[in-house]
Order: C-alpha cells, then sequence, then structure tokens
C-alpha cells in the first residue's frame, strides 16, 4: 500500500507553454501517445471522423485551430503520475493561462527552431519567472530549416536571462536532420523511417562521443560536427545543476520534432526525472505542505458546456494536500459551507471518469451549477484562502446587446455564467441597462458571441464602448467607499461578484478620480482572495 508521501513523489503536475504554431497541440498530443493515454496520434476519431488532437475539443478551437481554452490530460509513464495542463497559446486568452500556470509545478517551453523565442512565449515566461518555475524547454521542428543551434541556445540566454544546458543536441536539420545524440543519457538517436506511425526506438547507448561505433552509424560528416558542436556547446554552457533547475534559474535544453515523434521520449524522460514533485502552496493563512494529512485544494478554472448535452460546469480543482476519495464533505471556504464531492472527474481532455480517489498534484473537475468560482478554496474544515490567483482589468471594453431586445434576460444570465468561468469581465453599470463587457484581447469577443450564440441560444453583437478602462476600486473605510460611490454613480459598475468597478473614459478621468479620491485604491488586478 502505498503512503501518502510516495504518491506525492510520484506526481508530475506540469504546463506546456509556446507561441501559437510553434507546435504545441502536437507535442501534447506525443506526449499521451507514449504515455499510452492515446493509441495512434492525429486519429482521433471524433464524430464525423473528424481529425483533431485531443486537447482542442471546443467547437470555436477546432474551426480556428488555436487552443482557447486550457484543458487537462493525466496519464501513467515510467512509473509516475503526470498531469499534463495545456494552455491557450494565443494571447488574447493569456489570463486563462496565467491562473493555469498557478496550478502547475513545473512547465515545457516549446520554441520553434526557425524563429525562437516569440512575444507570446516571453510574456508566458515571465509569468514562470514571478513563480520561480523549473523550466524544461523543447526546441521543436527540426526536420524543417532551422536557425543554427548556437544562435537559439544563446537567444534564450539572454532574452529570459536563464542560464541553458543542452540536453541533446541536434544532427543536422531540415531534410538533413538526422537525429539527435542524448547528452544527459549517452544515446544516440536517429530519426526512423515511417517514425510518425509508432513510437521511436530507444536509442543506441554509446560510450560517449568517442564510441567507435558511432562510426558505423552516422555518415563520417555528421559525425565529425557533432562531436565539435558538443564540444564547443558544453564549453560555452554551463553544466546541468538540479538547485539552479529548480529554483528557476537554469534550462535544460532538448531539440526534436514532435509531428515525426522525434525527440519527445527525451522530453518526457526529462519530466519525469527532472520536474519537482508537488510544491507547497501559498495561502493568506499559511503554506500548505503536500504531504499534510488533511485535504486542501482550489478552484484555478471553470468550464461550462464541456458536455453540451447536459449543460454543466465543471470547477477544475488543483488538490494541494492529502489523500482525496469520492464522497467526502469539503469546507467551501467562500460560503462556510460543506459540500459533499459526489461525482468528480479525472480528465483526459474531453474524455472524463470517475475519480474514486485523487493525490497532490492531481486536478480534479467538480461539477457544479454555478456554486463554485476561480480562487475558491476546499478543506476538511480549516479556513483556507489560496492567494495569488488574479484577474485582470481588461484591455477592451464594449457594450454587448442581444439581436432580440426580448432576449436581454438571458443575454445577462449569459455573460454572468461566461464571466465567472473567468472567459470575460462582464460589469454591470449603476445607471443604465447594458451590459459591458471587458477583453484581454479582441478576439475574445468573437469567442463570445460565438458561444453565446450556440451554447445559450442568444445571438448578440458587440458594440465600441467610449470607456477607457475599468479598474476594481477599494477603501478602508466603508465610509469613504459609500462617499465615492454615490458621487460617481454614473461611472460605476458591478462586477459578476459584486465588486464595484470604477469605468474611466480616458487617461485623465482616471488620474482625476484617483487625484480626487485619496483613500481610495484603483487596482489593475483583482486577487481573488480579496
Amino acid at each position: 500500500m502505498s503512503s501518502l508521501s510516495d504518491h506525492v513523489a510520484r506526481r508530475r503536475t506540469f504546463a506546456i507553454i509556446s507561441h501559437p504554431d510553434a507546435g504545441k497541440t502536437t507535442l501534447t498530443e506525443k506526449l499521451l501517445l507514449f504515455g499510452g493515454a492515446i493509441q495512434l496520434a492525429g486519429a482521433v476519431k471524433a464524430k464525423g471522423e473528424l481529425r483533431r488532437a485531443h486537447s482542442d475539443w471546443m467547437k470555436v478551437e477546432r474551426e480556428r485551430g488555436i487552443s482557447v481554452a486550457s484543458s487537462v490530460m493525466s496519464f501513467d509513464f515510467d512509473g509516475n503520475a503526470f498531469n499534463l495542463l495545456d494552455t491557450p497559446g494565443h494571447e488574447d486568452f493569456s489570463e486563462d493561462t496565467y491562473r493555469t500556470l498557478t496550478a502547475v509545478d513545473s512547465a515545457v517551453m516549446v520554441l520553434d527552431a526557425a524563429k525562437g523565442i516569440e512575444v507570446q512565449t516571453r510574456k508566458l515566461f515571465e509569468v514562470c519567472r514571478l513563480r520561480d518555475m523549473p523550466i524544461i524547454t523543447f526546441i521543436n521542428k527540426m526536420d524543417r530549416e532551422a536557425r543554427d543551434p548556437f544562435d537559439l541556445l544563446d537567444e534564450v540566454e539572454q532574452t529570459l536571462a536563464l542560464d541553458v544546458t543542452p540536453a541533446s543536441w541536434p544532427i543536422g536539420m531540415g531534410r538533413h536532420f538526422l537525429g539527435c545524440y542524448d547528452l544527459f543519457n549517452d544515446r544516440l538517436i536517429l530519426v526512423g523511417k515511417g517514425a510518425k506511425q509508432g513510437l521511436p526506438e530507444i536509442g543506441e547507448p554509446c560510450e560517449g562521443l568517442d564510441d567507435p561505433k558511432l562510426e558505423t552509424l552516422l555518415p563520417a560528416d555528421a559525425l565529425a560536427t557533432l562531436r565539435e558542436e558538443v564540444d564547443m556547446a558544453r564549453g560555452l554552457c554551463k553544466p546541468f545543476d538540479m538547485q539552479a533547475f529548480l529554483e528557476g534559474h537554469l534550462t535544460p535544453v532538448y531539440f526534436g520534432s514532435a509531428i515525426n515523434n522525434f525527440g519527445v521520449r527525451e522530453l518526457l524522460d526529462g519530466v519525469s526525472q527532472m520536474a519537482p514533485p508537488p510544491r507547497p502552496q501559498p495561502t493568506a493563512e499559511r503554506q500548505i505542505e503536500p504531504a499534510e494529512n488533511k485535504v486542501s485544494g482550489f478552484v484555478f478554472k471553470i468550464q461550462a458546456n464541456m458536455d453540451p448535452k447536459h449543460r454543466d460546469r465543471i470547477a477544475f480543482v488543483r488538490v494541494c494536500s492529502g489523500h482525496f476519495k469520492r464522497g467526502m464533505k469539503l469546507k467551501h471556504s467562500r460560503t462556510g459551507k460543506f459540500m459533499t464531492i459526489h461525482n468528480p472527474v479525472l480528465f483526459l481532455a474531453q474524455d472524463r471518469e470517475l475519480a474514486e480517489e485523487a493525490w497532490p498534484g492531481d486536478i480534479i473537475g467538480i461539477p457544479n451549477h454555478g456554486a463554485l468560482r476561480i480562487g475558491d478554496g476546499f478543506s476538511e474544515g480549516e479556513d483556507l484562502r489560496f492567494t495569488g490567483i488574479p484577474s485582470f482589468a481588461p484591455e477592451y471594453l464594449k457594450t454587448a446587446r442581444p439581436d432580440d431586445p426580448l432576449r436581454a434576460k438571458h443575454l445577462g444570465r449569459a455573460l454572468q455564467q461566461l464571466a465567472e468561468e473567468g472567459a470575460a469581465s462582464v460589469f454591470k453599470p449603476l445607471v443604465g441597462a447594458d451590459w459591458i463587457v471587458g477583453a484581454v484581447g479582441p478576439l475574445q469577443f468573437e469567442v463570445m458571441a460565438d458561444r453565446i450564440r450556440t451554447e445559450f441560444e442568444v445571438p448578440v453583437h458587440f458594440e465600441p464602448t467610449s470607456l477607457f478602462t475599468a479598474r476594481w476600486v477599494k477603501a478602508d473605510e466603508p465610509l469613504q467607499m459609500k462617499k465615492f460611490l454615490d458621487a460617481n454613480s454614473t461611472a460605476v459598475a458591478e462586477d459578476h461578484d459584486g465588486a464595484p468597478v470604477y469605468l474611466a473614459r480616458n487617461a485623465w478621468h482616471l488620474e482625476r478620480g484617483a487625484k480626487d479620491w485619496p483613500d481610495i485604491r484603483f487596482l489593475k488586478t483583482k486577487d481573488h482572495v480579496e
């Protein structure tokens, strides 16, 4: 019988971060293939023989070919239990990604070998840095024309201020890509014929790069280049240091081609051997250690209508401590009420199974009808408020109007649901009947209109507003807050939690408000604990 600490030690909960088009969805699918979670990559059959990756299941994602909702996939490999959280690569959905990163212990950063570090990769990396998160780098698409490996390593080091250690080294690129040499385990791994279909070989063990057998396995010029480059790389890069990696200062770098299943096994070995097991989690009251006996966890994401037939809403909960069992009664920190968790689920993207039990680091889904919100904590009785799960002030504000004015009430309900899910900010002004919707990026409006039309059957359009930005307002003195709200009623709205929000028409209006009301705090982010 495995103990709680054994289960904690086996868990690896990680996210994949990348710029759109770096090949993240393909890599996710191949990791699942290696983990035995799916049988044949690229041929996951859905209705109508729709071929698509397992992790992109929302209709709008399939149509646009982008990941907009984070999904969770659990699988076993090499004696460890993996929880892989896929994140939206598109920058307009960065808030969802930010919250997902609060629920993982490490990340895999995927770079396109021809493009290197792109804007979105850098943004997501900064989020990981804020949390001192260990990062493993995978340089993908080596089967195409790529940049020089030294250039790529140098860019990671310079742009992200991160030490790099090559874990593998590519042999050629593009049409001349022959494979990689695994520097951590001294193995030669060659690209096999028909590699896309099955799992590649584990590779040929070698006694270092001077092993004479390499001369029979590689063309002489390729071998000479490999030896010379690895020698240079070892001279230029720091040796791998586990402590520096765990503190988020150094990243091991793997080269490969996910579409050809190449380099994926080595990457997964790396996550298995190097990535940390579940880490302690911060709350306003104290730090939660994974090996504590009592169960605790927090909601980092809400997804509505994963099953369109049942109109359900699933709260994604990261288990932080203890041994969770189905049917347990847990205290819901925001309301103080106890909830019996009857039907928790484990995920393989859209497929789910009933979770009889879960351990620290696991992600379980709790079906509910609107009772749970992002940031909510669970415990066996202690009041715990998990910190560091923010909402951001939106950069784009529009008015939402139903095409049919008689459906205004239905639109209100749909917007409230999307706001609780974290898909957008929704503000109800104290004066006037319109709903104001805020988004981090313009694409969110299109996705929302599509979802409101298909999931709630309310055709809707978004109209420009004269508003510049929104800020949450807080004050230490309730009387001051009341005075401020009374004096600014035409510029104040409530968010979906009923928290007051100041809607500024322009930068001057915002500055003026802050100057006239020194006792009021105008906040760009709202921590879900507050």
